[in-house]
């Protein structure tokens, strides 16, 4: 459905980002058609190409880009490495597995929390492709374009997976999905225009006085 979305609006000069669902050859075809640059997670779901990614030697190439990030007893950075590579179709087979591939991509999230006294650190890795070339973009430059591809996530599909709770709902024939998501993104959105950057905070708010959803829609 990603080509049927696209359609609708001009992509020329522009940059998409998506998840690894959509790090399949004919969505990046389809992108370079249509003018745009694409930056790409890859999980394991498309293995050959997360081997070559995996087996790219990081260890020797410098650090492009780094963030640190603090609250709530929280810390985490984000340490993000790139390096050119190349088009397999247009290197006799000898680049990545992927069509216009320009960069790959490695982020190391490392996490420190302490609570009730005890600290737990987590690294996760993740990787990405994408069809700029080191003269479009720079290492803070795609940093920025994958942590809004990730406030996405977070704002928005992670609240209607775990506050919503959205897949177990048993409402599953016709446009009732549909219609239900578009009912979940605005409770959402009126939530954050109310003010609330919490959403299950601000459910929890509204449940305790029938007036104040009512209110809040008027007033956002």
């Amino acid at each position: 459905m990603l080509p049927v979305l696209l359609d609708q609006v001009g992509l020329a000069g522009m940059v998409v980002t998506a998840d690894a669902l959509h790090a399949v050859r004919s969505h990046a075809q389809y992108l370079h058609g249509r003018g745009a640059h694409y930056v790409l997670t890859v999980k394991p779901n498309q293995k050959a190409l997360h081997a070559q990614l995996a087996r790219l030697p990081w260890a020797q190439i410098p650090v492009a880009h780094q963030s640190k990030d603090r609250g709530h007893g929280r810390r985490e950075t984000r340490t993000l490495k790139k390096t050119a590579v190349a088009d397999a179709a247009g290197c006799g087979g000898k680049g990545l597995l992927f069509p216009y591939a320009q960069q790959a991509i490695r982020i190391t999230r490392t996490r420190t929390v302490h609570s009730g006294g005890k600290t737990k650190r987590s690294t996760e890795t993740a990787y990405a492709i994408t069809s700029l070339t080191a003269m479009h973009a720079t290492g803070e430059q795609i940093a920025d374009v994958v942590r809004g591809h990730w406030g996405v996530e977070n704002r928005l599909h992670h609240v209607r997976d775990v506050t919503w709770d959205e897949d177990r709902c048993q409402i599953r024939t016709g446009q009732g999905p549909q219609v239900m998501a578009s009912l979940r993104n605005l409770a959402i959105s009126i939530l954050r225009q109310t003010g609330h950057t919490n959403i299950a905070a601000g459910l929890r708010h509204h449940a305790h006085n029938p007036t104040r959803p009512l209110n809040a829609v008027l007033t956002s």
